[in-house]
């Protein structure tokens, strides 16, 4: 092309390998023109400096799809679901060929009954509802609600339904809880007590991380006692308080299994009872805290969620259910847990 020619509609076409008249018809806005062809003329125009890229912009931004998610997450104060929220926010920039509408919602009260009232009026207005929540039967009624409105519905983290009308997007727990098992099998310098907590039993997720974490324990190292399970809340303050009651307790006690919410009690029980670096403990999630407490001994072990890969395969699971509604399929997702140590962050 003429370097001193302003360029024209054919030399676009010719740059994006296209004829005039898919041009034309991205320029004018018609509906018959695949979104993918569509962003390579805008490409294609963008790199020879087309006079009309305003024009050519605006009809390729107003023939993207256009859809509005929502998630409903845990408490705001914490800090892995603010990270997931973030994750959230910067997949769907990245996302090509439509545009998207996060509405994101963080729940300080995560009673059932809130929980599913706030699934129904998110439901009400986007096309696709995503959420952390805990097995209840009034959960799975707005589930199932919600799927008779056409309006697909994905667990993260912790599945939800038995149905199969929630789509499940996370780690397979039971893997989790064996993995767990195996790093107090392979590092404690003898088989003891080992303690246990639990955020709330409802979530599938931890209720399958502590079946798995046993049955490693009965199948490979019998000689640790499990001690019952206590339970969070996914409360940072009442782990702090277990946690020292397991102290207390159990002077003895050589490992601590953190398998629910609440950890950055835990670790401050550890640090200020002096028990930090005295027993092996194992947790969830790179956070600051816990990263933190990686490296100065607290904790030994972390098994993290890959935030990143959990939002980006939501978003495209969304857009994929709403797009094309009687396709069906398995939406259950199950991908590979990140590990880390204080010698691999």
């Amino acid at each position: 092309m003429d370097q001193n020619k302003r360029p024209t509609i054919r030399d676009v076409a010719a740059e994006a390998n296209v004829s005039v008249a898919t041009v034309n018809r991205v320029l004018s806005g018609s509906g018959a023109v695949r979104q993918g062809m569509r962003e390579r003329v805008r490409l294609a125009a963008e790199q020879i400096g087309f006079y009309g890229m305003g024009a050519l912009r605006s009809r390729v931004a107003a023939a993207r799809p256009r859809y509005r998610f929502g998630f409903l997450l845990h408490q705001p104060g914490r800090a892995f679901y603010r990270n997931m929220a973030e994750a959230l926010r910067l997949a769907t920039e990245a996302v090509p060929d439509c545009e998207i509408e996060l509405r994101t919602e963080f729940l300080d009260d995560l009673s059932p009954q809130n929980v599913a009232s706030r699934m129904l009026a998110l439901g009400a207005e986007c096309d696709a509802v995503g959420v952390v929540a805990a097995v209840h039967p009034l959960v799975t009624q707005a589930v199932d609600t919600l799927h008779a409105r056409n309006v697909p519905v994905f667990a993260l983290i912790s599945q939800i339904s038995a149905t199969g009308h929630a789509r499940y997007i996370g780690l397979d727990n039971w893997k989790v809880g064996r993995t767990a098992a195996w790093v107090f099998e392979h590092v404690c310098r003898a088989p003891g007590k080992l303690g246990i907590l639990v955020g709330n039993h409802r979530y599938r997720c931890q209720e399958m991380n502590e079946s798995g974490f046993r049955s490693y324990f009965r199948e490979h190292a019998p000689g640790f006692t499990l001690l019952e399970p206590l339970l969070t809340f996914e409360s940072s303050a009442i782990a702090q308080e277990m946690t020292e009651k397991l102290l207390n307790e159990n002077p003895d006690l050589s490992g601590l299994y953190v398998a629910g919410g609440g950890i950055t009690g835990t670790i401050a029980a550890l640090r200020s009872t002096g028990r930090a670096g005295s027993l092996v403990v194992v947790g969830y999630e790179l956070m600051e805290s816990t990263r933190s407490a990686l490296l100065d001994g607290t904790l030994t072990f972390i098994i993290s969620h890959p935030l990143a890969r959990i939002a980006q395969e939501t978003l495209a699971g969304m857009i994929r259910a709403v797009s094309t509604p009687n396709e069906g399929g398995n939406f259950t997702n199950i991908l590979p847990f990140e590990i880390y140590t204080r010698e691999n962050i």
